[in-house]
């Protein structure tokens, strides 16, 4: 009633306060321990079952699998550690039941998507993905930019889903049927040109959710979210478009687009790295660093390794979450610091050739990759670039001594390269059903290009020749800024 405020002494709004904050815990509480009993359920499934998981379909609906239930693992983990995460994080938030209840939501939508076998299923979850993660980036709705943040992201997400909705429906009415697991067999039978308009829809609407260039604003734009929200952002949502590749891996094969996917994924791995090393900010930072990872993730697509890209999209999930869940403890005011002069010495040129050269021939022993004459050889190549950063960055640093400088890199590469090699061996395993999912193609000269463009940019950062070029220090600052009205358009009290 309107005199109310008037005549209740204060205990009573304290008692009030008290009676939300307590409603949020509890609610908070509970998802939490419904997605962590999810979790567990999914992991004894595939423990129990491994290596024959059943698959079940539900008509020409739904169909759960191996791939389905590893994917339902990696997410009910990652949403249940979120969610736990936030029961304290953001206690006292007025938006604490809104925030956990699209989680919740998030989460029943990529299971939804994963399992789909039906057109019109994978285009609804797919929006659903998309609407929900656009009102998680905006959940404080009396927060001007994030208003704008969420209102920005959802038009690229309903633009991925027209592009996805379009390449889907042209299969559909060309095939005359809606089920997946139908289109598949019948894909050889088509015209090539429906094949391309197809996967090149499909395409689209994958790199515009894991933000390639040059749809990549819409991530960096996205810094309104709370952290929690972040981590669920870019250690799942972005990856959706891995899983929805691997899903038409027959249709790119048939359409000879994986050049495309080579082409997109790698020149967004070299910028987003290049862009990620003039960052100030600890998000902006890291969601560049996610752009570079998806952009490898998109590359290993049109290399034709998708169990490589799906091994990869689960072990950055649990990278990125950390990241950004411990995030607050990079935040810490300090003077500026003089730039320091790279110079390299030839002992530390030797460390870096020799263990880039071992972690290549033990990655190819795991893996069974680069040891033909094929696409897997620029898989190697890549891990050999990164275990060489890697140890590049422990035989420079002034606090190790000359036996750890020896010792560090090989420990790390071998635990990091074992760890891989399992992931990869189970993802490879439980997609054994699917097919084109592990296809090496013939190195071609793009792929060898690529190569060599690769170690020419691990060299241009390792060197810091780009600080020496102004106008491409500019035009990367320039292509790496959010939407100009998700950063400091409204008053405070917005």
């Amino acid at each position: 009633m309107a005199f109310k405020s008037n005549l209740l002494p204060d205990f009573v709004y304290a008692n009030e306060k008290d009676t939300g904050a307590n409603s949020s815990q509890i609610l908070s509480r509970t998802l939490s321990a419904v997605l962590w009993v999810s979790f567990v359920l999914n992991i004894l499934t595939l423990s129990f079952f491994y290596p024959d998981i059943p698959e079940v379909t539900i008509g020409n609906l739904f169909k759960i699998n191996g791939f389905s239930i590893l994917i339902w693992s990696t997410v009910t983990f990652f949403s249940a550690l979120i969610s736990t995460y936030s029961t304290n994080y953001l206690k006292g938030f007025r938006y604490q039941n809104k925030f956990m209840i699209l989680c919740f939501g998030f989460t029943l939508a990529v299971m939804l998507f994963v399992i789909s076998n039906h057109i019109l299923f994978l285009i609804g979850s797919w929006f659903f993905m998309g609407f929900l993660m656009s009102r998680l980036i905006g959940v404080d709705k009396d927060w001007g930019e994030a208003r704008e943040a969420s209102r920005f992201t959802l038009r690229y997400f309903l633009t991925g889903t027209f592009f996805l909705g379009a390449g889907l429906l042209l299969l559909a009415f060309q095939f005359n049927t809606f089920s997946v697991s139908e289109l598949t067999p019948q894909l050889d039978t088509a015209p090539y040109y429906i094949l391309l308009i197809a996967a090149l829809c499909i395409i689209t609407a994958a790199i515009i959710q894991s933000a390639i260039y040059p749809f990549h604003r819409w991530l960096l734009s996205a810094m309104t979210s709370p952290t929690p929200a972040s981590a669920l952002m870019h250690a799942g949502f972005v990856n959706g478009s891995g899983i929805l590749l691997a899903i038409f891996a027959s249709l790119i094969f048939a359409s000879n687009t994986q050049d495309v996917l080579l082409i997109v994924g790698g020149l967004t791995a070299i910028l987003a790295q290049f862009t990620k090393l003039i960052q100030v900010n600890v998000k902006q930072k890291l969601a560049c660093s996610t752009i570079a990872q998806m952009g490898f993730m998109i590359m290993q697509c049109g290399l034709g390794f998708y169990n490589a890209a799906v091994a990869h999209l689960i072990l950055h999930g649990f990278y990125k979450a950390y990241l950004f869940l411990s995030s607050g403890e990079e935040i810490q005011h300090a003077a500026p610091k003089s730039t320091e002069q790279i110079r390299i010495k030839p002992v530390q040129v030797l460390l870096v050739l020799i263990f880039g050269t071992l972690a290549a021939v033990f990655f190819s022993l795991i893996t069974g990759k680069g040891i033909a004459y094929d696409s897997g050889m620029f898989l190697t190549l890549i891990v050999a670039i990164t275990v060489g950063q890697v140890t590049y960055n422990m035989v420079k640093e002034k606090s190790l001594s000359i036996g750890q400088k020896l010792l560090v890199p090989p420990v790390l590469f071998l635990l990091g390269i074992g760890a891989y090699g399992l992931m990869y061996n189970v993802v490879t395993v439980l997609m054994g059903s699917m097919p084109k999912v592990s296809e090496a193609l013939p190195l071609s000269t793009l792929q060898i290009v690529f190569g060599v463009v690769f170690l020419i940019g691990f060299f241009i950062m390792k060197l810091g020749v780009y600080k020496q070029i102004p106008w491409l220090y500019v035009k990367l600052m320039n292509v790496s800024q959010p939407y100009k009205k998700t950063v400091l358009m409204y008053k405070s009290n917005s």
